[in-house]
């Protein structure tokens, strides 16, 4: 069963809303999201295994982050499988910065009974 649009767009609101919340107040929540079979681009450099992906996302050289989401764009990403494409864009103030930092990050995700986790993803942050 295909996703529609108006679903594909509410599932990716929801999941983005939820893992940047988990991620700015605990990134150890984050670890149910992910699997074995999860992979992690971040700024270049490869993590794969849900405990590799969100040891680096604990591990990252900061104690606070704010995330403030300007965009989610979803697709349908396979015609036989309920999965999804999200393109997530934003600022993040990273500790005591005042001067916020621009990012987009891409994560496809695959449905499990009535949840999703996330097969890949991809942060990057944008310099203009």
């Amino acid at each position: 069963m295909a996703l529609q649009p108006p679903a594909t767009t509410d599932i990716a609101k929801a999941f983005s809303a939820f893992y940047y919340q988990a991620f700015d107040s605990n990134r150890n929540q984050l670890l149910s999201l992910y699997r074995d079979l999860s992979t992690l681009s971040w700024e270049g450099e490869q993590f794969i295994g849900a405990n590799n992906i969100v040891a680096k996302l604990v591990g990252l050289p900061f104690q606070r982050v704010v995330h403030k989401v300007a965009t989610v764009d979803a697709q349908p990403a396979n015609p036989s499988a309920p999965t999804l494409i999200v393109l997530v864009t934003g600022q993040l103030l990273i500790d005591d910065e005042t001067n916020p930092q621009h990012f987009s990050e891409t994560f496809q995700l695959v449905q499990e009974g009535t949840n999703f986790w996330i097969y890949n993803s991809i942060f990057r942050l944008n310099y203009g």
